[in-house]
């Protein structure tokens, strides 16, 4: 996949293209059924796919107050963009300035200059342009005056729930991941490194890993089947998110505690990726540091189990 970060780097020739618009926050089951048909329709015509997207998420900028947390930050967005086959991405870079563009200056400087769309597939709740201004009728006229075809896309329906980004940083906020995959069509995963001042040298012999702190999306506070990817290497785990309350004063941690253990290479800078798989209780406050190791012994069972019935359906 081509990545450009602004209307500059796209070449004077790019295009013509099939093209669709969106943050694509979480690149969930609905996004890809568009990306999907908007790839089959550049294959049949013979012409670019891409997709146009903005960094960073409009909201930062024009609802900083609400503090939104992203399902999935560029570089993610970036990887599962590409793992749909688009041809190309175009990110924006989104600031006040840019905020101020009108839904017609959008229209013919990006759509019809830049990307050279023959067609922009939407979802019918599609706006843009300053303010929100326009929808999928605005862009059905522009597109007629400028050049290209518009294809609109009702919301996709899963289990009785509207495919969206909002309703899947609901279910992963409230610690539901199961739902949340159903949605995503895959686990919620998030990419980090291990802790700073945790000790962590060239061999790592202990089996708990705790994560650097993560600005974005997490799920609620309490313990989770996991897996996590080391390096090239991955670990079944069990993960507790939350402030470790049997111990006194609160310390907010992500800390999972490998399963399939053995010593690795760790430091600092390595990369990791923790998938959510399954959900086992909340975050309690144990009577007595005993209690709690009797706890996680059980978690850790359930987990083991949960990763034998994995292994037996395959």
């Amino acid at each position: 996949m081509q990545i450009f970060h602004s209307l500059n780097q796209l070449p004077p020739d790019f295009g013509p293209t099939i093209a669709t618009i969106g943050n694509f926050d979480g690149v969930h089951r609905g996004h890809c059924w568009v990306i999907a048909e908007v790839i089959a329709r550049a294959q049949a015509l013979g012409l670019r796919s891409i997709a146009i997207t903005f960094d960073p998420h409009p909201a930062h900028i024009l609802r900083p107050q609400i503090n939104l947390p992203l399902i999935t930050p560029l570089a993610q967005k970036l990887d599962l963009l590409a793992a749909t086959g688009i041809g190309a991405t175009l990110v924006l870079p989104f600031d006040e300035a840019f905020s101020h563009t009108t839904a017609r200056t959008f229209a013919d400087t990006v759509l019809k200059q830049a990307v050279r769309a023959a067609e922009v597939h939407e979802g019918e709740n599609f706006r843009f342009g300053y303010q929100a201004e326009a929808g999928i009728d605005s862009l059905e006229l522009l597109g007629r005056e400028l050049g290209f075809s518009v294809r609109v896309f009702a919301p996709q329906i899963l289990r009785g729930q509207v495919v969206s980004s909002s309703r899947i940083r609901q279910r992963i906020a409230a610690g539901d991941v199961s739902q949340a995959r159903v949605l995503l069509g895959r686990p919620f995963s998030i990419d980090s490194t291990p802790a700073p001042g945790r000790g962590y040298g060239t061999r790592f012999t202990v089996p708990t890993i705790n994560l650097a702190p993560y600005a974005n999306l997490l799920p609620a506070n309490g313990v989770y089947v996991t897996t996590l990817r080391v390096g090239e290497e991955t670990f079944e785990a069990v993960t507790n998110i939350g402030n470790r309350p049997t111990f006194g004063a609160d310390s907010f941690t992500v800390e999972s505690h490998l399963l399939n253990f053995h010593p690795i290479a760790l430091d600092e800078a390595t990369p990791l990726r923790l998938t959510f798989l399954k959900r086992l209780r909340p975050e309690i406050r144990w009577p007595n540091p005993e209690a709690l190791k009797q706890q996680i012994g059980i978690d850790v069972a359930r987990a083991r189990r949960y990763f034998t019935l994995c292994n037996l359906s395959f």
